[in-house]
């Protein structure tokens, strides 16, 4: 039998796996902020409130989310079954030969870490060196990148420049043309590229924050 508990504490978990809070999932749904705050789960004279089939199905598809994996966190908060996934440092990351044309992880010098939840068979973890990027990731923070799932404005993401830098930033704006970056690394306004100068990019899912 499902619970009501049991489906607000599923959207909650499906929510930190992609690195947002619980308003921040209902905004890239496209939902009012507020449909899974608190306050919404619970009427004033406590009667249980219930979140729609159509508001499910908006937040699996902004994240890439099958219904068998949301069931999964339903039922034992595990989602998808752990995996091992490659992982290697930001600073090794700038490296030649580490990616594909695509963004994928190919050649060696990756490392792997179990992660659970996660139905991207190429994604990858990237782990933070140093403080350039504080307070938003740390040196130590682990970011889960997955080169499947779709871009949308305010996303965090990871570019690779054709000429070899690694860009990690909020997605401004995307055109047919262009890409515009908010650096998480000091405080610059948003840096425009033309896609052509861009060889691939990713957004971030996860967070160790």
């Amino acid at each position: 039998m499902l619970k009501h508990a049991d489906i607000w504490a599923a959207i909650d978990r499906l929510a930190k796996l992609n690195g947002l809070s619980a308003s921040g999932l209902a905004r890239r749904s496209g939902l009012d902020p507020t449909t899974f705050n608190p306050s919404k789960r619970q009427s004033s004279d406590g009667k249980l409130r219930w979140p729609s089939t159509e508001s499910i199905s908006k937040i699996l598809d902004a994240t890439g989310s099958s219904m068998a994996a949301f069931v999964r966190l339903i039922d034992d908060g595990s989602g998808l079954p752990a995996r091992r996934i490659p992982v290697v440092s930001r600073a090794q990351a700038a490296a030649d030969g580490l990616f594909d044309d695509a963004g994928r992880p190919a050649g060696k010098g990756w490392d792997e870490v179990d992660f659970p939840n996660l139905s991207d068979p190429t994604a990858y973890a990237l782990e933070i060196a140093g403080n350039d990027m504080a307070p938003i990731y740390r040196d130590g923070d682990v970011v889960v990148v997955s080169p499947a799932a779709g871009l949308r404005r305010g996303d965090r993401v990871v570019a690779r420049t054709v000429g070899g830098d690694l860009l990690v930033g909020e997605l401004v704006r995307i055109s047919a043309n262009r890409i515009d970056l908010k650096l998480l690394s000091g405080d610059q306004a948003p840096q425009s590229l033309r896609l052509s100068d861009v060889a691939w990019k990713a957004r971030i899912v996860w967070s160790s924050q």
